[in-house]
């Protein structure tokens, strides 16, 4: 009998926390999605045309899923925009919708950071590490499209960053 009534104690109240959650999600892992990693060839060189293009379309595909994402959201809280008359309710939301903003806020840079990296890549200025001028490596850049550095680069700045503000 307690069970019934939690269920239907919880099915009573509004709740936009398993919204919230899968939305911030899935801006950070949509990427990954429907993803063919890129088949080298035998002797293949170093940043072809042909990955160029399969990098460039993954740019493109996550910044459009991120603009979509960003859509959803305004649909999103518009829709869900109540005046709650319980304070918590209101408060839960307002808290929530601020989540989102912060998620959206912290895409948004991204999306800037995407066409950075896109405008590098049609520059041919793309691939090679900024620090030390080393290749980035292909799947380095498929899963880190946006990535300027080498792996050994990116972790010495890391263990740096740790010293300085750690």
């Amino acid at each position: 009998m307690a069970a019934d009534a939690k269920a239907k104690k919880t099915a009573e109240k509004p709740s936009v926390t398993r919204t919230t959650k899968k939305r911030a999600s899935a801006g950070a892992d949509s990427q990954f999605r429907n993803f063919t990693p890129y088949k080298t060839k035998r002797g293949e060189k170093y940043m072809t045309e042909g990955q160029l293009a399969h990098l460039k379309e993954i740019l493109v595909n996550w910044r459009t899923e991120l603009m979509e994402e960003v859509d959803r959201t305004v649909n999103h809280m518009q829709d869900e925009a109540a005046n709650f008359p319980d304070p918590a309710d209101r408060a839960t939301q307002e808290e929530e919708f601020s989540i989102e903003l912060r998620t959206r806020d912290r895409e948004r840079k991204l999306i800037k950071k995407i066409d950075k990296t896109i405008d590098l890549l049609e520059l041919d200025d793309f691939g090679y590490c900024e620090t030390c001028g080393i290749e980035i490596g292909l799947r380095r850049l498929e899963a880190r499209p946006t990535a300027t550095q080498c792996v050994d680069c990116k972790a010495l700045d890391e263990i740096k960053e740790r010293q300085i503000h750690g």
